[in-house]
């Protein structure tokens, strides 16, 4: 595996402060100056827009090497696509999932149409390195024409109460959208919420690992890939 490296160089801080300032920010329901209070409730003197600079410049490499320790996805897909506002502004936040709610991709998107699935379920197929044994949507044409046009031979099930899954994952983005008070642009919009599912991934507890020590397991293995990405160069 490449081993990837974040340099704080030029930083005032040591790399610990803020790699824990990331993780605070990406990983709770928490704003930027609610994380500068908790920083000097330790005696760490910052600013809330230093955080918030540090956020936009290491969470995206943090989420890389979170992604590539990820292990190998599920076999089922479910698809769905939410609304979001960004100054008045309607856009279409598609996601992927496997059947045990790790996010497979995210992509921001203006439409609500069959390119916009395409676009979608072709660069999950890509980042995943193989098609899935089936894939679950709700009634939207879309996902069948995209389909159609990229996997005939695809099994696709079509039916909303089938896509709990998809629509399930939504809510802790939304819960955490509550928080942030709407997005500047959506630029801003497409990295956190790459940020945000690479980190919530890395941490988040499958269906599968229920019982208090294999939670307790899979926590200290999300805190091992954490240090091991965010080390220092």
């Amino acid at each position: 595996m490449q081993t990837l490296t974040i340099s704080h160089k030029r930083h005032r801080f040591p790399p610990d402060i803020i790699t824990h300032s990331v993780w605070l920010y990406s990983r709770f329901n928490l704003s930027f100056r609610e994380v500068e209070e908790m920083l000097l409730k330790r005696g760490i003197d910052t600013s809330y827009e230093t955080i918030r600079r540090w956020v936009r410049k290491f969470g995206p490499s943090i989420a890389r090497g979170l992604r590539r320790r990820e292990p190998q996805s599920g076999d089922i897909w479910h698809l769905d696509e939410v609304v979001m506002r960004i100054k008045g502004t309607k856009l279409w936040l598609w996601r992927a999932v496997d059947q045990d709610g790790i996010v497979l991709d995210e992509i921001l998107q203006h439409r609500r149409d069959k390119k916009a699935a395409k676009l979608l379920l072709g660069r999950v197929m890509k980042k995943v390195g193989r098609p899935p044994k089936r894939f679950i949507t709700d009634k939207l044409r879309s996902y069948g024409a995209a389909k159609r046009e990229i996997a005939p031979s695809l099994e696709h099930r079509s039916h909303k109460g089938l896509n709990n899954r998809a629509e399930n994952s939504h809510l802790p983005f939304r819960k955490r959208e509550r928080g942030m008070q709407g997005y500047r642009s959506p630029g801003s919009l497409q990295r956190f919420v790459s940020i945000y599912s690479a980190i919530r991934n890395c941490f988040f507890v499958p269906s599968r690992r229920r019982s208090a020590l294999s939670v307790r397991y899979h926590r200290l293995e999300a805190f091992d890939a954490w240090n091991a990405v965010t080390q220092a160069a």
